[in-house]
């Protein structure tokens, strides 16, 4: 006869095994009247996990309010103004320093050359030379639009300027009827400076 012995028969259900009676390998059973603990296995080496959210929360979550900006100094935000102001100034006193009444000096407008119409910007260099030099009469009866420009851009900077001080932004928006209010009294300023009863209008 064979001396070997047989395998274990497996066990039937509601049966439990006897007391002293080895479990089977790879399973423990679980202590009387007690489920098995439950959560995260704990960590290599016997340490409990590190702590954490719960177990289906998400983590932390970032500020509902962003910090406020920091705002700008003064000195920044004047900055803008200051240098078209620069600029502007700039390139009055390069026209108060070369005459533009001496021939040579600037190129003549290429639509005088050719037709010897005065277009509505012929004039303009000699309005800036009046007026860096204080001289506005002649200014205004070289070029009135230009001078008048002139006023025009003077409070407007102005006001950018008192605006961008204060931290307050400056909006200057024209409608479609300015631009077309604009453009005709420009082009009925140019019809009249080459008519002959409006000689004093031209440069």
């Amino acid at each position: 006869m064979d001396a070997s012995p047989s395998p274990a028969a497996p066990p039937t259900p509601g049966h439990h095994p006897a007391p002293g009676a080895a479990a089977a390998p790879g399973h423990l059973p679980a202590p009387d009247g007690h489920r098995p603990p439950s959560g995260p296995p704990p960590a290599p080496g016997g340490h409990p996990p590190a702590p954490g959210p719960p177990a289906g929360q998400p983590g932390p979550f970032p500020p509902v309010f962003r910090p406020a900006p920091v705002p700008a100094s003064r000195l920044r935000r004047i900055a803008a103004p200051a240098g078209v102001m620069a600029g502007v100034l700039g390139a009055f006193v390069l026209v108060g320093s070369v005459d533009p009444n001496e021939p040579g000096h600037y190129p003549v407008c290429p639509l005088l050359r050719l037709t010897g119409v005065y277009c509505p910007g012929c004039g303009g260099l000699r309005s800036a030379y009046a007026v860096a030099h204080g001289d506005l009469g002649t200014a205004f009866g070289s070029n009135a639009p230009a001078v008048i420009g002139y006023g025009v851009f003077a409070v407007v900077w102005v006001l950018w300027m008192v605006r961008a001080a204060a931290g307050k932004p400056a909006r200057f928006a024209l409608r479609p009827v300015h631009w077309w209010a604009i453009g005709a009294v420009l082009l009925i300023f140019t019809v009249v400076r080459n008519l002959p009863f409006g000689s004093a209008l031209a440069p």
